[in-house]
């Protein structure tokens, strides 16, 4: 099944019409698989480098500070005990890696999950060729043809020659993000209060998840 969605330009006019793969675009969300996507993105970006050292790995202490009896101080082996300044830390964080992985076809689902849930707020737009110098004003306007506000996420291929000033014309606004359409994630997708996808986009989305 396909569902008809309107294809507008820069300045806000419907240019054609576009079929939207329903497998794709129109699935009920899932949210359990939806959850475990953005847990596994969140986790794959900690960097998990914190990490101290305990008494074998402080430098020094080889040799016993004190005599063992007759000082009137207590038994102590080595001043780089945990009780001592400078001393080895007890049970504090070790380097570890927090990624875990899901399932390719659980990652597609997550995918056409959060596209069907954000679909009513998903505009699409034949290119970005009307943007043709490098200028926010441009940018600006066009968001304002569009009518989307918020944090906007758009979804197009930079390199392609259509969208040639697109990235150096979106990037003074701090509520734009560009990402590939190879680079479609959970994260970005639920985050966002907009989306902008461009026709090309689109196919190569639909290309990818209706497998």
């Amino acid at each position: 099944m396909t569902k008809e969605v309107s294809i507008l330009n820069t300045k806000g006019s419907t240019v054609g019409q576009m079929s939207l793969d329903e497998k794709v675009f129109g699935v009920e969300p899932n949210l359990h698989v939806m959850h475990l996507a953005l847990r596994r993105q969140l986790n794959n970006g900690r960097a998990g480098t914190a990490n101290t050292k305990t008494r074998a790995e402080v430098s020094g202490g080889g040799r016993k500070p004190w005599k063992q009896k007759g000082t009137g101080r207590a038994r102590a082996g080595s001043i780089r005990s945990p009780l001592f300044a400078g001393g080895g830390v007890i049970f504090g964080p070790k380097n570890r890696d927090y990624s875990f992985s899901i399932p390719q076809k659980a990652r597609r689902l997550a995918l056409r999950s959060a596209l069907s849930a954000r679909i009513e707020n998903t505009v699409l737009v034949k290119d970005f060729s009307e943007i043709n110098e490098p200028k926010t004003k441009l940018m600006v306007e066009t968001l304002k043809a569009l009518k989307v506000e918020g944090k906007i996420l758009i979804i197009a291929d930079v390199k392609a020659a259509e969208n040639a000033y697109l990235e150096l014309s979106a990037r003074n606004l701090p509520n734009v993000k560009i990402i590939l359409p190879s680079n479609l994630n959970v994260k970005d997708l639920l985050e966002a209060d907009n989306v902008i996808i461009t026709e090309a986009a689109i196919n190569d989305i639909t290309e990818r998840l209706s497998k």
